[in-house]
């Protein structure tokens, strides 16, 4: 059956999930990284929507307190404190936070990324490669890293990390973001050389590639005409059965 490619992209921009399953996450106390804004902050109330009590951060303040109210109106319980990711002090401040205001840790979910280059992959300079890799990669396993100790002491936990599909389609679509994709894709090499371990302290390490979403981060891709066309393209791909509904 062939997709109209209108109805498609009017159902996957109107897609949500009316009835969550209240309630899988009672009890628990969630870490989620660059959580002010887009997959981020949908992760965060989700979690809060099951019963997780929450901590948000992202590396400015007032982002984060919009946020956190944004959040509590919705009678969520969620709390929230500045972070950047790549400072040591900052996730030791952010993990602090969350055990000093709600006893414990069980979930981390870990967002945080960067793109300072758009062009050539053979054009980016090396600074801007120190910082893909600072902040996508060394920071992620940093910060899991640091979180174990605190996970292992409820028993276990489970932590979630934010790839990319331009991971599995660089070729079509990635060809102004090749260092960044690079950089994620050193995410699924850590996830399976990495899961093994953490599983033996009742850990579970997973992590997703989320395709085109219309968030801050994407819009310079999806708000032009080509960007849409492999955005639409992308998805129509992920079906295997090549249908629409």
């Amino acid at each position: 059956m062939p997709i109209n490619e209108d109805k498609f992209l009017q159902t996957m921009a109107s897609a949500t999930i009316e009835n969550p399953c209240i309630g899988r996450f009672d009890g628990k106390v969630a870490i989620c990284t660059a959580s002010s804004a887009g997959i981020g902050l949908a992760v965060a109330e989700r979690l809060a929507q099951e019963g997780a009590k929450v901590v948000l951060s992202s590396r400015r303040k007032e982002n984060v307190e919009d946020a956190v109210e944004k959040l509590r109106a919705k009678n969520l319980e969620v709390s929230g404190i500045a972070c950047h990711q790549a400072k040591k002090e900052d996730r030791q401040r952010l993990i602090d936070f969350a055990i000093n205001t709600y006893g414990g840790l069980d979930v981390l979910f870990i967002s945080a990324g960067v793109n300072p280059h758009r062009g050539s992959l053979l054009k980016v300079t090396e600074q801007q490669w120190d910082k893909l890799f600072d902040v996508n990669v060394k920071s992620t396993f940093l910060m899991i890293r640091e979180c174990v100790p605190h996970l292992s002491a409820r028993g276990g936990g489970a932590i979630v990390t934010n790839s990319t599909a331009a991971t599995l389609f660089p070729d079509r679509m990635g060809h102004n973001i090749l260092p960044y994709i690079i950089s994620k894709s050193c995410l699924t090499g850590l996830t399976k050389v990495l899961g093994p371990v953490l599983y033996r302290n009742k850990i579970r390490l997973n992590c997703i590639a989320p395709g085109p979403i219309a968030t801050r981060f994407f819009e310079g891709s999806y708000k032009s005409q080509s960007g849409e066309k492999v955005s639409l393209s992308l998805i129509k791909e992920s079906f295997m059965m090549k249908r629409s509904e």
